[in-house]
């Protein structure tokens, strides 16, 4: 369960405020808690990314609206994607709060914090090389439940920017010549009064790399990447499940300027099976039996991952009776807990039988009572009780005042 404060505490608000009084309060706690007036800080920039965080959710109505109904369990990682139980970065924080009030930090970070898992991980808007990591890719991957119940491999097509094998990420030909960025100074950050604060962002002139090329690569025309098709070898390990995540470190998109590439993630989606069912780590499965079975009670072979094994059926065993079959489920991923699989059994009617069969079939009806069918008793019971009641209610309606 998660620690953290209400995002209406934090900045101090209604749970009814408004868009406009939101921004205020954010604004007014962000003017107090900004790195810039606090140097050195650590609480100060606790609260800065605290007070940011809860800003990005109560902005945004459809975050908003899942705060309302569920609090921080709906930003959980692993469900949706977001958060965790830690706050934000400070990039991530002062990123939105530039957005939030102008000055924004360019270089395609726009957006707010939860502007998706994918895509803008990782990257910093604040590095003084100002090589860009690559972004983060996601991939969608539908495997069968056999893959899911016992690993698989996989061979994955991707069709990705990678660094140019001509100038190996560098942007510049062969005999080019790297000048200094003439608004920037070579930094690579520039730096913008926005009321109270200087913001700093990548220079808009040289992109934050603080140089410029003459004579930019021709295959790449200077970016320093190409997009390419790639093969890749995915290893599913054995009792993943629908949503699960597989993380390919350095299989992203390659870095700018030959920085880092970023990382692929796999999200796994696991096709419906035709017998077995599956809930968490315990598998499900119907199985009919015979009546005659199920009324003198016997023994008849169960499917389970592991193949079949025989299960004894009590007799008067009643349709939807389920067994429970202990570690016979599914594996976890780490091997350190099996599920168990349950059996639940129904009752099949024979159908096409021959003409001594059915002789024989009415003649053991013909022996039955009542009493044999202690459901059937119960109901018959229940109906006289009703028409009972039902008769004295149509008495009294009927009699006359």
């Amino acid at each position: 369960m998660s620690t953290k404060r209400d995002c209406y505490e934090i900045l101090g608000v209604a749970r009814d405020a408004s868009e406009n009084q939101v921004k205020k309060a954010y604004r007014k706690l962000a003017m107090k808690y900004h790195p810039d007036r606090n140097p050195g800080d650590k609480e100060a920039e606790d609260k800065f990314k605290e007070a940011t965080e809860a800003y990005e959710i109560l902005s945004n109505p459809e975050l908003r609206q899942r705060f309302d109904q569920f609090g921080w369990a709906a930003f959980e990682r692993g469900r949706n994607g977001f958060g965790g139980a830690g706050h934000i970065d400070l990039e991530e924080a002062l990123r939105a709060f530039a957005s939030a009030f102008g000055g924004g930090f360019g270089g395609g970070f726009g957006g707010g914090i939860f502007e998706g898992l994918f895509g803008s991980m990782g990257r910093s808007s604040r590095r003084q090389d100002q090589r860009a990591r690559g972004a983060d890719l996601r991939y969608d991957l539908e495997i069968d439940f056999e893959e899911a119940a016992f690993g698989s491999r996989r061979e994955l097509s991707l069709n990705i920017v990678e660094d140019c094998e001509v100038c190996h990420g560098t942007g510049a030909d062969e005999n080019s010549r790297r000048e200094t960025c003439s608004r920037c100074n070579g930094h690579g950050m520039v730096v913008n009064s926005n009321g109270f604060f200087q913001v700093r962002q990548p220079c808009p002139q040289c992109g934050g790399r603080g140089e410029s090329i003459r004579n930019p690569c021709r295959n790449c025309q200077g970016d320093g990447r190409v997009r390419v098709s790639r093969k890749l070898n995915l290893t599913i390990p054995a009792g993943v499940d629908t949503g699960s995540q597989l993380r390919l470190t350095g299989k992203g998109e390659g870095g700018a300027r030959g920085a880092p590439p970023g990382d692929l993630y796999v999200i796994l989606h696991v096709r419906p099976h035709e017998l077995f069912a599956r809930q968490g780590l315990d598998t499900h499965c119907e199985v009919p039996i015979p009546f005659h079975i199920a009324s003198l009670g016997g023994e008849i072979q169960v499917p389970t991952l592991r193949g079949e094994i025989p299960l004894k059926i009590p007799a008067g065993t009643q349709p939807g009776r389920v067994f429970t079959l202990p570690d016979l489920g599914i594996t976890d991923v780490h091997g350190r807990r099996v599920g168990d699989h349950h059996i639940t059994v129904t009752i099949e009617v024979p159908t096409g039988l021959p003409r001594n069969s059915r002789d024989l079939l009415a003649a053991f009806g013909a022996t039955l009572k009542e009493s044999h069918h202690s459901r059937l008793a119960a109901i018959r019971k229940k109906a006289a009780n009703f028409f009972k009641r039902k008769t004295k209610l149509d008495d009294l309606n009927n009699a006359k005042p």
